[in-house]
C-alpha cells in the first residue's frame, strides 16, 4: 500500500515556472495582437528572404501575381464584367441614397477596387459602396448641412468623412485591433442591418410615389404620417413603374437561386431595369409628365478631391461621429463577407490586413472623389458564383466602369429615379432575414432581444440609436455572464472516473460524504460575492438533505473543480481564502481540483496555497476523491484499510 506522503507527492499540482514581468507582458501582447503569428514564415530564413516575405505580407499582389496565368484571367474576366453590370446601377443608386451626385457612386467603383487588388488578401471579395454607410452619410451629415441647399459643402464633408474613416481603419490594421470589430455580435448585425433595410425601403416610398419636397429624414411614425397625409399627391405612373421593376428583380433573384448556373440573370437584372426604364422614359417622354430622371452626366474619370477635404469645418464633430460608426460597420461587413467566402474555398484571410487594405483604399478614394467603400455581399456573391479566381475580377470591374464613365455615361441621362429606388428596395429586401431572427428565438432568447432592440432602435429612432441599443444590450449580457458564472454539482458516472453535472446526466451519482462543485468562468471582483453565496448555499442545502436522510453519512469534504476557470484576480484569491474559513467553521475540508497555471501562480504568491494546504490541491476530481478516501480512513478506524486505486476509493464512497 502507498503511504500518504507518497500519494500526495504523486497527486500534487506543481507550481508553474517563474516568469519575469517582461516575459509575461510579451506573452500577453503577442496573444492579444499577434495570436495568428503572422511572421512565423520568417523563422530560419536568410535576411533577403525575410525582407521579401515581409513585403509580400503587406502587398499580397507580389506573392500571387508571378503565378497568375491566362486560364485564371479568363475566369476573372467573366466575373469582373458580371459584377460591373451590377456595380454601375448600384453605384448610382447608393449615391442617390447618400444624397450625393450619381457620378460619385460610379467613381467609388474605380479607384478603391484597384487599391484593394494590390493590398487585399481575399480572392473573392468585391469592393463597392454599401447601403448602411450611404444611409449614415445622408442621415448624419444631412442634419448639419443640407445636400440640396449646400451641395458643395455637403460633398466636402462626405470626402472628409471617408478620409477619417480610412485613417481609423488603417490605424486598426497597423495596431492589429481587429478584435474591436468582434464587439458587434451576429445578433447585433442581423437586427441592425434589418432595421436599416426597413428604414431605407420606407424612405424610398417618397420617390416611388413621386412626392416632392418631402421631409429629409424622419422616424417611422412621422414618415408614414407624411406619406398618407399626402395621398392626393401620389403619382400612379411612378408607382406602377416601381412595382414592375421590383417584381422583375425579385423574380430573377428567385429564379437564380433555384438554378445555380443562372446567377447572371439576377446580376444583370438591375442593369436591365435601368436600360428598360430609360427606354420607357425616352419613348414616352415621361420626364415631361412628372417622372424625375437623372439628367445629363459629365464624361470623365475621377477628378482629384484632395483640396475638398474640410478638416477645419465647423461640422467636424458630425464628420468624426459618422466616420467612426461607418468604420465599424464597414469593417464588420467587409471582413465578415471576406471570411465567409474564404471558408467556402478553404483558404484564410487576415482580418488585420483586410482593415489595412480597406483603410488605404478609403484614404486614396477620398482624394479621388469617392465615398466610403468596403466589401459588399451582393457583389461578392455574384463574383463568387461567376467563378472568380482572384482579385483581378475587381480590376476588370474597375476598368469596365472606367469605360462606362468615358463612353457610355450619357446613355444614363433618361434613367428615372424610380428605377434607382427599385434597385435599392430589391437590395434591401435581402437584408431582412426573418428566418434568422426566428432561429435566434429558438436558440438564444437574449440574442433575439439584442436583435430586436437593434431593429426597432433603427426603425423608430435613428441608425445611431439602434447601434447604441444593441451594443448596450450586448454589454449587459457580458456583465451578466461575468457576474454570474455558471456553477454546478458534479456526480460520478458509474464504472468510470469521470464526474459530470447531475442536472445534465441523470445517472450521475452523488458521492457519500462529498460535495463536488464546478465553476465555469473566470473568478474576479464582479462575481466573488455571488460565488461565495452560491457555494455556501450548495453546502447548506446539501447538509440539510443529508441530515434529513436517515443513515446517510454526513458531509465531510467540499471539492471545487477549477478546470474551467481561465483567470482569477486578487478578489478571487480572497474568495478562496474566505470559503476555506467558512467551510472550516462548519468542520468541513476544502479541496481544489485541476487549477490552471495562472491560479497556481497567484495562489503561490498570495500564500493561499499555505492556507488551503498543498495536500488539498489535486490534479483531477478523481484524485481529489481518492485523497478524501485516505482522510476518511484516518478519521474512521472502523473502515477497512484500502489502497489508493480508483476502484477501492469508489467502494468506500459507494460510487
Amino acid at each position: 500500500m502507498e503511504s500518504k506522503s507518497e500519494f500526495e507527492l504523486k497527486s500534487g499540482v506543481p507550481n508553474p515556472k517563474e516568469k519575469t514581468f517582461v516575459n509575461i507582458l510579451q506573452a500577453n501582447i503577442k496573444e492579444t495582437f499577434f495570436s495568428d503569428d503572422p511572421f512565423r514564415r520568417l523563422k530560419k530564413q536568410p535576411l533577403l528572404r525575410r525582407m521579401l516575405l515581409i513585403i509580400q505580407y503587406f502587398v499580397p499582389i507580389l506573392e500571387w501575381a508571378p503565378r497568375y496565368n491566362l486560364k485564371l484571367f479568363k475566369s476573372d474576366l467573366i466575373a469582373g464584367i458580371t459584377i460591373a453590370s451590377l456595380a454601375v446601377p448600384q453605384g448610382i443608386s447608393y449615391a442617390n441614397l447618400a444624397s450625393l451626385p450619381p457620378l460619385i457612386g460610379l467613381y467609388s467603383s474605380v479607384v478603391p477596387p484597384l487599391i484593394y487588388a494590390i493590398m487585399g488578401s481575399s480572392r473573392d471579395l468585391a469592393i463597392g459602396t454599401i447601403a448602411v454607410a450611404s444611409l449614415l452619410f445622408s442621415d448624419t451629415l444631412g442634419k448639419v448641412v443640407s445636400p440640396t441647399e449646400h451641395p458643395t459643402q455637403y460633398l466636402q464633408l462626405a470626402f472628409t468623412t471617408t478620409f477619417i474613416a480610412g485613417f481609423i481603419q488603417t490605424t486598426f490594421g497597423i495596431l492589429r485591433l481587429g478584435f474591436i470589430v468582434d464587439l458587434l455580435s451576429h445578433a447585433t448585425i442581423l437586427g441592425f442591418m434589418g432595421g436599416v433595410a426597413t428604414k431605407v425601403c420606407l424612405e424610398q416610398l417618397k420617390t416611388i410615389l413621386g412626392l416632392q419636397h418631402f421631409p429629409h429624414k424622419t422616424n417611422f411614425i412621422t414618415l408614414l404620417t407624411n406619406l398618407f397625409s399626402r395621398f392626393h399627391e401620389w403619382k400612379w405612373q411612378t408607382g406602377i413603374l416601381a412595382c414592375g421593376f421590383i417584381i422583375f428583380m425579385v423574380l430573377t433573384k428567385y429564379y437564380s437561386k433555384r438554378k445555380a448556373g443562372m446567377f447572371w440573370i439576377s446580376a444583370m437584372a438591375p442593369l436591365i431595369s435601368v436600360i428598360v426604364g430609360s427606354l420607357i422614359v425616352f419613348l414616352t417622354h415621361a420626364d415631361k409628365h412628372g417622372v424625375p430622371v437623372i439628367g445629363l452626366l459629365k464624361k470623365g474619370l475621377n477628378p482629384l478631391s484632395f483640396n475638398d477635404l474640410a478638416f477645419k469645418s465647423p461640422h467636424l464633430s458630425a464628420v468624426i461621429k459618422t466616420a467612426t460608426v461607418t468604420t465599424i460597420i464597414g469593417l464588420a461587413e467587409g471582413v465578415a463577407v471576406g471570411r465567409s467566402f474564404a471558408m467556402r474555398k478553404n483558404y484564410h484571410i487576415d482580418g488585420n490586413k483586410e482593415m489595412l487594405a480597406f483603410g488605404l483604399m478609403n484614404i486614396v478614394g477620398s482624394c479621388t472623389s469617392c465615398y466610403l467603400t468596403t466589401g459588399i455581399f451582393s457583389r461578392t456573391a455574384v463574383n463568387f458564383s461567376a467563378g472568380c479566381k482572384s482579385v483581378v475580377s475587381n480590376i476588370v470591374m474597375s476598368i469596365t466602369v472606367m469605360i462606362t464613365l468615358l463612353v457610355l455615361i450619357p446613355l444614363f441621362r433618361y434613367t428615372p429615379y424610380v428605377v434607382l429606388s427599385s434597385i435599392i428596395v430589391n437590395a434591401m429586401l435581402g437584408l431582412i432575414k426573418y428566418q434568422k431572427v426566428i432561429e435566434l428565438w429558438n436558440i438564444d432568447k437574449f440574442d433575439f432581444v439584442i436583435c430586436i432592440g437593434a431593429y426597432f432602435g433603427v426603425v423608430f429612432g435613428s441608425v445611431d440609436d439602434g447601434l447604441i441599443i444593441a451594443i448596450c444590450l450586448s454589454l449587459v449580457r457580458l456583465l451578466l455572464v461575468a457576474a454570474r458564472p455558471k456553477t454546478m454539482m458534479l456526480g460520478n458516472i458509474p464504472n468510470t472516473t469521470s464526474y459530470r453535472s447531475i442536472e445534465h446526466y441523470d445517472f450521475a451519482q452523488k458521492i457519500v460524504g462529498l460535495l463536488i462543485l464546478k465553476i465555469e468562468g473566470p473568478i474576479n471582483f464582479i462575481c466573488t460575492n455571488y460565488l461565495r453565496e452560491r457555494i455556501m448555499r450548495w453546502v447548506y442545502e446539501e447538509e440539510e438533505n443529508r441530515t434529513k436522510s436517515c443513515g446517510e453519512q454526513p458531509l465531510q469534504h467540499i471539492i471545487l473543480d477549477l478546470g474551467a476557470v481561465g483567470s482569477i484576480d486578487t478578489s478571487g484569491i480572497s474568495l478562496l481564502k474566505e470559503v476555506k474559513k467558512l467551510t472550516e467553521a462548519r468542520k468541513l475540508k476544502l479541496h481544489l481540483a485541476n487549477p490552471g497555471s495562472e491560479l497556481m501562480k497567484k495562489m503561490h504568491c498570495s500564500k493561499c496555497i499555505e492556507i488551503i494546504g498543498e495536500e488539498h490541491i489535486h490534479t483531477t476530481v478523481s484524485e481529489a476523491v481518492k485523497a478524501c478516501s485516505f482522510m476518511a480512513q484516518a478519521h474512521d478506524s472502523s473502515i477497512n484499510m484500502i489502497s489508493g486505486n480508483d476502484e477501492q476509493a469508489a467502494r468506500v464512497y459507494n460510487v
